[in-house]
């Protein structure tokens, strides 16, 4: 296959910066970018009143508690906090501090309703669109090292990954120190040393952490590593850097930390009837557990044997199997993990906000709910006034009769949201992009890998960036061809040829057009094979 295709669009110096741009996006999709005067005078004297209530809460005094936070090291707000201890006996005690935003936004005041109706944070490249008003969301609710502040605790006692006992209250913290994910790698890694008070609780957590993420792969939970692209910026506003930021082990340290907790509130609320917001996962639909098998097969990956019938629970249990045989793939080949990724993921259903418990597939969890994040999403402040009514704690559940309709919108919010965040993403990247071209030349070749296929052409990942490979553009032997796409999605085959283009596959492209408004790459072939 091979391209003549020259660039079309020459890039030239931008008056507009990047963060300008994703400015103009934020407003043309409807973010207000402000907080109307009566909420941030609300939220200006939320800190008092939360603190003269304390007093009255019964809230346990954990200052004394050695604690530590955990977040990419660009974070501005901090939900969660950390303390564990282990016993002589092999036990684990996690303490999962939570800001305790219920105690700064009461029930029914101007402040809840904003937050209501905004449902969400939304984080795009060097900005945010809060849910709360910074004097909450990066100051009084933002468990700060050094600072006492409010929360609610979930306490933990693990045997291995055991849940033996779990205890809720309210609770004073002072956070020893703010880690960020990077440290905390150096300090597994041992190049970094962890001193007290936060090493040996940073140990316990860690190897808590492990047991609980072992037991949930061997029960069936997914396997899906993701990449996440972080933005730098200099001071006229345009992109730096952009930095790929993978999983690694203290984002699962932390991830399955808050699973634990999340679980813990969810099985309490659900003890008790309590109204609440369930985080909630469909079991996956048998045929498309079937057509993924068939799609993986068209690309050579190992995939586990089907029965001839199967039923959701079957197909819950083979896409945990399936994921993680494409784990495997993926580290025994090097290359494929965004396409089959993909390929699991659109396999199954949408995680959604619902007062009905149908548990959550993905996690293999019976129970879950979203509990840890209060600071930048309503359904957890939901299920914090749920929790703390169980224990009579002065808060109220949410009126049942509400719930589904709040929910579903939760859900679409969420979805906005990440709609938002994504093309935010895609633009930030193309003025980078531009610059690159500007700086090494127009006839650059990258590298690249194919991570999805429609008729009209591949997705290709070069570097950081992605972008569009037309068929147009796509040229066999120098002659035009009609490319045509195989029944399951996978493979795009020239008719003339013969040739092909699967997914995953390497491919060397040249940039053709950036559209930086548009979060748009278009690209060509740069050689032939």
């Amino acid at each position: 296959m091979s391209s003549d295709a020259r660039v079309v669009w020459p890039p030239q110096e931008r008056t507009e910066s990047a963060r300008d741009a994703i400015e103009q996006m934020l407003l043309e999709a409807g973010m207000i970018r402000s907080f109307a005067p009566a909420v941030e005078r609300e939220a200006a004297r939320a800190a008092d009143r939360a603190w003269r209530g304390a007093a009255s809460q019964g809230r346990r005094d954990l200052r004394d508690l050695a604690t530590f936070t955990v977040d990419p090291s660009t974070a501005r707000d901090f939900d969660d906090a950390i303390s564990a201890e282990r016993s002589s006996d092999g036990k684990v005690r996690i303490w999962v501090h939570i800001a305790d935003v219920a105690a700064h936004v009461p029930e029914g005041s101007v402040l809840d309703s904003e937050a209501c109706r905004r449902s969400t944070s939304v984080y795009v490249p060097g900005a945010v669109e809060p849910m709360l008003p910074h004097a909450l969301s990066s100051d009084a609710c933002s468990l700060v090292p050094g600072t006492e502040r409010l929360a609610v605790t979930v306490e933990l006692e693990l045997r291995g990954s055991q849940t033996l006992s779990a205890s809720f209250y309210r609770s004073i913290i002072r956070s020893n120190e703010r880690l960020d994910y990077e440290r905390v790698d150096r300090v597994f890694a041992g190049t970094e040393r962890a001193p007290e008070p936060w090493g040996e609780p940073l140990a316990a957590a860690r190897a808590a952490a492990a047991a609980l993420g072992d037991a949930r792969e061997s029960g069936g939970a997914l396997v899906i590593e993701s990449e996440e692209p972080e933005f730098s910026f200099d001071e006229r506003g345009n992109v730096s850097e952009i930095v790929p930021r993978v999983q690694t082990e203290s984002h699962r340290l932390i991830e399955h930390l808050m699973i634990a907790a999340n679980e813990a509130v969810a099985r309490r609320l659900q003890e008790r009837s309590i109204p609440c917001l369930y985080r909630v996962h469909e079991r996956p639909d048998p045929g498309r557990i079937r057509e993924l098998v068939l799609q993986l097969d068209s690309l050579g990956v190992p995939t586990p044997p089907l029965p001839d019938s199967l039923s959701p629970v079957e197909a819950a249990d083979l896409v945990g199997e399936i994921s993680r045989r494409v784990d495997a793939h993926v580290k025994r080949t090097g290359r494929g993990r965004i396409a089959l990724s993909s390929l699991v993921l659109r396999s199954l259903k949408q995680a959604v906000y619902s007062p009905v418990n149908i548990g959550h597939a993905g996690l293999r969890s019976p129970c879950y709910c979203h509990f840890t994040s209060p600071i930048r999403r309503y359904p957890d402040i939901v299920c914090h006034r749920g929790l703390l009514s169980s224990i009579g704690a002065g808060e109220r559940p949410a009126p049942r009769r509400e719930l589904e309709q709040l929910g579903e919108w939760c859900s679409e919010r969420e979805r906005d949201a990440a709609r938002l965040e994504h093309r935010g993403d895609d633009i930030a990247a193309c003025h980078r992009l531009e610059q690159d071209l500007l700086d090494g030349g127009f006839d650059q070749v990258f590298p690249g890998e194919v991570t999805g296929l429609i008729g009209a052409g591949a997705f290709i990942a070069f570097g950081v960036y992605e972008g569009m490979l037309p068929v147009r553009l796509m040229h066999s032997e120098g002659e035009r061809d009609w490319w045509e796409l195989n029944e399951h999605r996978t493979i795009l085959r020239g008719e003339r040829s013969g040739a092909t283009l699967r997914l995953g596959d390497e491919v060397d492209v040249r940039v053709v057009r950036v559209d930086a408004t548009g979060g748009r790459v278009d690209l060509a072939l740069a050689t032939t094979s």
